[in-house]
């Protein structure tokens, strides 16, 4: 890994505690998972702040926590992307966040991600709310391409010899919808938790430092979310 890609760095979710106390501050994959346009932003913003129901997980999340260092270690031995538990943020925008399964730099600095998922079912294609998880990993970490891989299992005894897999290429389109959604749900968080309308989305040129500071840590409420 880069040292650019290092200093972005922010947890680590084998500290479960402090890798959740740091999502809870920012935008992540799985906020922008289920961002699909205006309606999306209230239900997003309820589950960010911990209202709504809970999901503290199932059987399945736990099949998909075990199995996910097996699939990891085959990803790594057949496409050479290791395994990642790191937070990154983006690069200008630190409250996007991203926690990829798997990353790999290559000697020209492209960077390639994986996503792992589980599942009891057989895909007809990748279901679109891990495509923005993968579009956003991608956002966060300026990645070029993804290589999502999935299990199949029946009673939690996988199907196949191997995971299924294919590349997900960089789509500036889609990454455009799901920042502009991101800021949106940004801007509903700032006025639930402070009671005042989120700052406008481009300082004006003769705002002051302590102003463009105010914005960028607006959303320091969210701490509560953990």
């Amino acid at each position: 890994m880069n040292p650019e890609l290092q200093a972005r760095i922010v947890a680590d979710s084998r500290d479960r505690v402090a890798w959740m106390r740091a999502r809870s501050r920012g935008i992540t994959a799985t906020d922008v998972a289920g961002l699909t346009g205006e309606k999306s932003i209230a239900r997003a913003a309820d589950a960010k702040l911990g209202g709504g129901p809970r999901f503290g997980g199932n059987v399945y999340t736990d099949h998909g926590r075990r199995r996910e260092p097996e699939i990891a270690a085959w990803v790594a031995a057949t496409h050479g992307i290791l395994p990642s538990s790191a937070l990154f943020r983006a690069e200008v925008e630190h409250r996007h966040l991203a926690t990829p399964d798997g990353i790999a730099v290559d000697g020209e600095g492209r960077i390639r991600l994986a996503e792992i998922k589980t599942t009891n079912k057989p895909f007809r294609g990748i279901p679109r709310t891990y495509l923005r998880q993968v579009w956003w990993q991608q956002h966060v970490l300026g990645a070029e391409r993804t290589l999502f891989v999935w299990e199949e299992h029946v009673d939690f005894s996988p199907v196949h010899d191997e995971p299924k897999c294919l590349w997900i290429d960089r789509d500036e389109r889609e990454i455009g919808k799901l920042v502009s959604l991101a800021t949106d749900l940004i801007d509903e968080l700032y006025r639930r938790t402070t009671g005042n309308q989120a700052p406008g989305r481009t300082a004006d040129a003769a705002a002051s430092r302590r102003e463009q500071l105010r914005e960028r840590d607006a959303f320091r409420a969210l701490a509560l979310a953990d």
